[in-house]
């Protein structure tokens, strides 16, 4: 049994990322990139959020490929070759080796640290597949390194993250994407309109974990941005903005209060918000065009019986 190969390929500098988050805060409407949700305690966090009951999204997307694997793979055909964006854990991919014949595996993820026991596990358990992790932020290109192979790829996004884009930016992603296929296919993760009431306690639950999840980003703010939040000056705010289709988490100042770094600072008001996130929420209709304006065909869908989640399969 081989071990499995790990790239770093085009790691941000500590410097970049600090410029990226300060730019962020400065700017009129302050933002912070939904990717620095995930330091470690934020990726255990979001953890606890998706076996909550009213985070549906995940066991609903899980129920979608229980119910239907069989189908996709007939009509993917075999994936000699699969890409997982944003691998995380990587069992969501390990639950199609076998339907899809997979030989060679491509996690991708921000940080292969995050991926390389993953991967040892997987490689024991699949000794016959070769793997490969790949650290690289596909948020701001998508471009895999040799070791990800020449022929053509079939390329898995899960988990209805393609909804922390907006329409232009997951346009320009897919496009990205198809072009990595190589002429092989897509698979991936899309969640649905549906009523406010259920969009809303899905990422402002009862418990509080979505908001220890994003109040969570300042910790690592400070760490990554020499900055100095203090959690107690800010609370979760999550709500369905309807004109743009989308859920928006934000940060908002429970009182006046001031943000400081090295070079500057920055005064939020009582009630000011900090963007964290948005998760746009798409008809079917709209993402299949979406799909064919990014150079894919033949796209087919798969629905939960309440029409809450889709999973696409296309061919590049």
């Amino acid at each position: 049994m081989s071990s499995p190969r790990c790239v770093q390929f085009a790691p941000e500098a500590p410097a970049r990322i600090r410029a990226e988050l300060l730019a962020g805060l400065s700017a009129p409407v302050a933002t912070i990139a939904p990717k620095y949700l995930y330091d470690a305690l934020g990726a255990r966090l979001f953890a606890a959020i998706t076996v909550l009951p009213e985070y549906y999204p995940t066991r609903t997307e899980a129920a979608i490929f229980a119910r239907y694997l069989s189908e996709m793979a007939a009509l993917l055909g075999p994936a000699a070759t699969l890409v997982d964006l944003g691998a995380g854990n990587c069992e969501k991919a390990e639950r199609l080796f076998a339907a899809l014949g997979v030989r060679r595996y491509v996690a991708v993820d921000i940080s292969v640290d995050y991926l390389h026991a993953s991967l040892e596990r997987l490689q024991r358990h699949h000794p016959a597949i070769a793997m490969l992790g790949v650290g690289l932020d596909f948020t701001r290109s998508l471009c895999l390194p040799p070791e990800a192979g020449d022929g053509p790829r079939t390329l898995f996004y899960p988990g209805s993250s393609i909804g922390n884009f907006t329409p232009g930016e997951a346009l320009a992603l897919l496009r990205q994407v198809h072009a990595e296929c190589r002429g092989g296919a897509l698979l991936i993760g899309v969640d649905l309109v549906k009523a406010r009431d259920l969009l809303e306690a899905a990422y402002d639950d009862p418990l509080g974990v979505t908001a220890a999840f994003n109040r969570n980003l300042l910790r690592h703010v400070n760490r990554l941005a020499g900055t100095d939040f203090d959690l107690a000056d800010w609370r979760h705010v999550a709500f369905f903005n309807a004109q743009r289709s989308r859920i928006e988490m934000h940060l908002e100042a429970l009182h006046d209060t001031t943000v400081r770094w090295a070079e500057g600072e920055r005064r939020f008001a009582a009630s000011a918000r900090i963007h964290t996130e948005n998760s746009y929420k798409w008809r079917v209709d709209d993402f299949a065009a979406l799909l064919a304006a990014a150079g894919f065909s033949a796209s087919r869908h798969w629905c939960d019986a309440r029409g809450w989640f889709a999973v696409f399969a296309a061919h590049g």
